[in-house]
This record gives structure tokens, sequence and C-alpha cells, in this order.
């Protein structure tokens, strides 16, 4: 089976093309490497893939013509779409960047699998979709219709995007609700590398909302396997599924949406102290509102999941901050 992977040197997009390397499956990556972060540790992701079993495309998802050409040259089993850009509080300083990528990047890599006969199409959505609920733990047939920034808004769509070409084309599309992701290799936007970075460097760390948030932290290899798992189980209609009373996560069409998350919410303070504890220093803490944008608490019901692939993300918090804060001081040669 060939493996199309968008954002494969992406932080989740990294793990996931190593782990179906190891799998035996044959994997193809797209990335623009662009410098949203350091392009270096996008740059060394890569360099740890090399196999002849994978092959990388330097391209962005806009360019449909090069998009349409690497779909004709290496006709895929599966599409994995990682590729997107992310980051809620940057949405506000530039949304247009979110079209380009989360809406017309996705347009095409849907019209990539409509021509060239796609078996499953697996994307990435995002717990931020949840917006202004506040009814814990979120699950797949809440109602979605009011996102609290324009990231949520996109992933939002590509949800929908994906649901209409089910619907018309019959292509399996099976879409993945990412609760708070983390691990080695992380993005350095991501709480828990600013969070180390601070802590070691003795500088301060913003802690929203005066600290009192919550977060269904899940680490990368519960991610990875996850979607292992839903490779080969591509999504399908629900004989079930009626109008009258329509179920959001699911479809007349092979429409499928999960949430992927730890279904164990950690407070925030709880999440630094174990930083804090795993470098052996204390944080300096810089107290601050809920910024725009931002949602108090996640919390992932996960229980469909379960019943299709039989696995739930299961990494402590102290695990696996453990295995980033090692990874951390390996790769920047840090001396506590």
């Amino acid at each position: 089976m060939k493996i199309l992977i968008t954002g494969a040197a992406g932080f989740i997009g990294f793990h996931l093309t190593r782990k179906l390397i190891m799998q035996g499956f044959q994997v193809i990556g797209i990335d623009n490497l662009n410098d949203y972060y350091e392009v270096t540790l996008k740059e060394n992701r890569i360099k740890e893939l090399k196999d002849n079993k994978f092959n990388l495309h330097k391209i962005d998802l806009e360019n449909r013509k090069a998009l349409d050409k690497i779909f004709e040259l290496e006709k895929p089993n599966v599409v994995i779409n990682l590729a997107a850009q992310a980051g809620v509080r940057y949405s506000l300083e530039n949304p247009h960047a979110y079209i380009d990528s989360n809406i017309v990047g996705f347009m095409n890599i849907l019209e990539g699998c409509r021509h060239n006969n796609v078996d499953h199409l697996i994307y990435a959505s995002s717990s931020s979709v949840y917006g202004a609920n506040t009814t814990l733990p979120f699950t797949t047939s809440d109602n979605i219709d009011h996102p609290l920034s324009l990231y949520a808004a996109t992933k939002k769509a590509n949800e929908l995007m994906a649901h209409t070409y089910s619907s018309l084309y019959n292509i399996p599309t099976t879409g993945l609700r990412f609760f708070t992701v983390y691990g080695p290799w992380g993005r350095p936007d991501m709480a828990l590398f600013k969070f180390t970075k601070n802590i070691i460097e003795g500088k301060p760390i913003d802690v929203y909302n005066n600290g009192k948030m919550m977060r269904d932290f899940t680490y990368v290899d519960d991610i990875v396997e996850a979607i292992s798992r839903l490779v080969e189980k591509p999504a399908k209609p629900n004989p079930e599924w009626s109008g009258k009373n329509p179920d959001s996560s699911s479809s007349y069409a092979p429409y499928k949406i999960y949430n992927i998350g730890n279904n164990s919410p950690v407070n925030l303070m709880d999440f630094i102290e174990a930083i804090e504890e795993k470098v052996r220093k204390k944080a300096i803490k810089n107290f601050m509102p809920l910024q725009a944008g931002d949602v108090p608490a996640t919390y992932a019901d996960v229980e469909d999941l379960y019943q299709a692939i039989d696995f739930l993300p299961q990494t402590s918090i102290k695990d696996g901050v453990g295995k980033f804060v090692d990874w951390y001081i390996d790769y920047y040669k840090v001396k506590l």
C-alpha cells in the first residue's frame, strides 16, 4: 500500500511517517518547509526519515498543478492530510495564511483524491472546532456552529468539504479532531516547548486565564498509533443515520469523525508542575487573562474511537512530559 502524507516534516507528520515506514508501508511525503517555526527542526526531522520507502516532495498544497502531478505520478492508495497552517493565536495575526493552506490547500487534496481513485482520505481536524461549547466531555455528535477562531472555522470547513466529497463521489473520509498533542520533536510555538525552554533558561512563562485552564493533553505516540490503526479502516456509511435526527459524526455517505484525546484533562498548573519536577527548577509565572480565541477547557469523549480500533490514548502526563524534556535536552545539548 502506498500512503501520501502531507505535512510530513511537521510534528505529527514526522512521527506518523516514521511509524508507517516501520510497518512496511511505502510513504510519499509533501511539505513546503515554511518558516512558521524554525525550519532547521523540520529539516532534521526529515533527516531522521531517510529511507528507501520514503520520498519527500517540497511543494505548497495551494500549488494545484504541482499537487496534481504528484497524485498522477505516485497514485497513492491512502492520503493522510496533516498539512495546515496551525495555531489559534497566529490566526488572529495572519488570517489569510489559514485560508490559503487550510481551505484552498484542502480543496486541492480533495480534488486529487477524486480524480485518482484514492481509497481513503484521513485528515486532521482539531478540538478547537468545539469553540464556545461548555458541556464536557466534547463528543463528535455535538453541535460545532460557534468557533472562536478562524483556525477553528477552517477546520470545521474541512469537515464540511470532506462530507461533500464523500457524498458526491463516494470517497471514504475520516476526520480526526486532535486534542493538544505533545511529545518529542514538538512544535516550538506550543506550550510544552515554550515552558520547558523558558523554565530551563530562568525566563518567565505566560500562564493564560490565570492558570485556570484544563487541557486533554495527548501524547504523540498515542496519536500516531490511532491513525495507523485507522489507515485500513475507511469510513463506511452509517445505516442508522437519519436526516430527521442527523448525527454530525457520521453520515449516509462514507464519512466519519473521531476525537483523538487522552480522555483525561489535566489542569494547566499540574502540567507546569510536571515540567518543573523533570527539570528540577521552578517556573517564573506571568499570569495573564484568557486570550482571544482560547477556550478554558477541553476534554475528549473517545468511545467511538475505541469501538472502531480497540485502542485508547493512555500515556500519562508525567511519562509524556519526561520523554519530551529528555529529547529537548539531548537535541539542544542543554546542561541542567
